[in-house]
């Protein structure tokens, strides 16, 4: 979701200088098995964020923990069963449909997309179906979202169709470098795989979504809503700092047709975690696509390397590297990771994320996703985890 820089810098100093001085005590509720998880999420909450959250799995037994607020100025706790927007996350999603249809021979990852999509990208030069799950395509990133803090509240109802983000983001704007020479985060190539998928299946990506994954995989929390603005069941609402000396604003409704493909999922962190042990035990991939999605670029998104919708990172305990995806958007920063035996996952997230001090974020990269996926403490010599902008 793009922001310019400046704007970018104005939202996070407006929600530092502000959430001192507004951000709730935080509470905690008793989890399956207190342990670092508890005082991680605390960690988050203190750093300015009103809420935060999570699900970890260890050997197939669930913790959950919360801290924070689930609203401002109430005191209930957040609710750790919750749903939450995913944001970026839903990338996974996405790759898991179009490399299905990869494996059942209705597409090549190496095919042209203009094959499938004629018209639809306005360059002559050929861009693959493997370079827009891999980021590699060349395309731009987006459409700007927003040009003023006060426009991420405004324009929350503004509704996009998948063309006209394509179309938006394209027209009259050159290729960033050739298709395949190197890496750029690019929220427009997953909406052009969202209608890749709708394409090739002749139903819309919500259906397929529900008949390829959440269905079977009983993911009761988990939905495409697109124009629908309605955040049912939240684990916390989401917050923004938009107006200088107000409080937080809360962002928690929201037409999500902007995002679309690239970010649009609702879920859960339970969903999440069940979502990603099954797509590395194999059941939602047969194993040459699974091989494909798991073979990342290293250093693409700082410490993170990027495979084919699917984002890899070194455990900084030494152990087996950690795959999932992070998200971000207004009112939720969301983070999904878990080793490849999915024998330890988490899913967390915060009710903040454009205006989010950044002390939030690294607490929650190297105090929460350690707390799960790490068997004791981070050695002092592991250098920090930070955090990549996945808007």
């Amino acid at each position: 979701m793009v922001l310019s820089g400046r704007r970018r810098r104005t939202l996070t100093v407006l929600g530092v200088c502000a959430l001192a001085v507004s951000v709730i005590t935080p509470a905690a509720i008793a989890t399956a098995d207190p342990s670092r998880l508890d005082p991680a999420l605390r960690a988050v909450v203190a750093a300015g964020v009103p809420a935060s959250y999570a699900e970890a799995v260890t050997g197939g037994r669930a913790e959950r923990g919360v801290a924070g607020a689930a609203e401002l100025g109430q005191p209930r706790p957040p609710n750790p069963n919750g749903r939450f927007r995913v944001a970026s996350v839903t990338k996974t999603f996405v790759a898991t449909v179009v490399l299905q249809l990869v494996g059942e021979g209705k597409l090549g990852l190496d095919d042209p997309v203009a094959q499938h999509l004629p018209g639809l990208l306005p360059y002559p030069e050929p861009i693959t179906v493997r370079q827009l799950l891999g980021h590699t395509s060349g395309l731009p990133r987006d459409i700007t979202h927003w040009t003023t803090p006060a426009e991420v509240d405004t324009l929350r109802f503004q509704r996009f169709s998948p063309e006209q983000l394509v179309r938006e983001s394209t027209t009259g704007k050159p290729l960033l470098f050739a298709p395949g020479t190197s890496f750029s985060y690019s929220n427009t190539g997953y909406t052009v795989l969202g209608l890749l998928a709708e394409k090739l299946t002749g139903r819309p990506f919500a259906v397929e979504l529900a008949r390829r994954i959440t269905v079977p995989l009983g993911l009761r929390d988990t939905e495409f809503p697109a124009q629908q603005p309605f955040l049912l069941r939240p684990a916390a609402r989401g917050y923004e700092q938009l107006y200088p000396d107000k409080p937080p604003t809360d962002v928690t409704t929201y037409v999500m047709s902007r995002v679309w493909a690239s970010g649009n999922l609702i879920s859960s962190a339970r969903d999440l975690n069940r979502f990603f042990a099954a797509l590395f035990a194999g059941d939602l991939l047969p194993a040459p696509q699974l091989r494909e999605m798991t073979t990342a670029r290293p250093g693409a998104l700082g410490p993170f390397g990027y495979g084919l919708g699917l984002m890899t990172v070194a455990n900084p305990c030494g152990g087996p590297d950690w795959w999932g995806h992070g998200g971000d958007f207004a009112g939720f920063n969301t983070w999904s990771m878990h080793t490849r035996a999915a024998d330890r996952q988490i899913s967390a997230g915060m009710s903040m994320d454009l205006t989010a001090p950044p002390a939030a974020r690294l607490a929650m990269l190297n105090q929460v996703l350690t707390a799960a996926l790490c068997p004791g403490p981070v050695p002092r010599t592991a250098a920090p985890l930070t955090p990549p902008d996945l808007r």
